[in-house]
């Protein structure tokens, strides 16, 4: 029921993401063990076609979607950007991706589930500072190295142990740097650099963070 769902919502909301991606981390939010404390996290939504997505896992699971985002997409910057790792284009620019909050909830209201969702409407460095609560699974699509950090910083300190953070910006090259620094992770972070599966090789990226 959720797949046929899933593709509802794709035909009927701009997506920037394909149904595997989806998919993955949907089967991490259906398996959560029940012991692990948390919220589902998203950073970067675009129009709520995978908040959309992401709700309907999130409600069978009976946890609350965290959904962190601009509303006014992506924020000015000078970051050099210019291919990915599969030689397509890469490049973002002030405005990029924008989704209005009245259109992202029309959009999950309609064909998500709104009622387990929570909005945070900001720039993630004047939002996500004050966000202390447990994560049991986050994913981040913010396309920025500077974005990347910002909630890397921020949320994986809160993920649980043994719970799983990915990224849908494995592709890009000055967000790989960010996830294979080493003195990122235990300088801003606080924590030693978890092993990055897909790095280099997949636009979906994750860690799983160790006890």
């Amino acid at each position: 029921r959720i797949v046929k769902k899933l593709y509802v919502i794709t035909f009927n909301i701009d997506s920037e993401h394909t149904q595997d991606e989806i998919l993955n981390f949907i089967r991490t939010i259906l398996v959560l063990p029940s012991e692990k404390k948390g919220v589902i996290v998203e950073a970067g939504c675009f129009k709520g076609s995978s908040t959309a997505k992401f709700s309907l896992a999130a409600d069978i699971a009976k946890r609350t979607l965290v959904v962190f985002d601009s509303f006014e997409g992506i924020p000015e910057n000078d970051e050099p950007h210019d291919k990915n790792i599969f030689g397509g284009k890469a490049g973002f620019t002030k405005g990029d991706y924008c989704g209005s909050f009245e259109e992202v909830k029309l959009n999950v209201a309609k064909y998500g589930n709104i009622h387990c969702c929570r909005f945070i409407k900001g720039w993630f460095d004047e939002t996500m500072h004050s966000f202390k609560e447990p994560i049991a699974a986050a994913y981040i699509d913010v396309d920025l190295a500077s974005s990347t950090r910002t909630c890397l910083k921020f949320l994986y300190p809160l993920l649980e142990n043994g719970c799983t953070l990915y990224s849908q910006d494995g592709h890009l090259p000055l967000v790989l740097d960010v996830f294979s620094n080493d003195q990122f992770w235990l300088q801003e972070v606080g924590f030693k650099k978890p092993t990055v599966h897909g790095l280099g090789k997949s636009k979906l990226i994750k860690v799983v963070k160790e006890a």
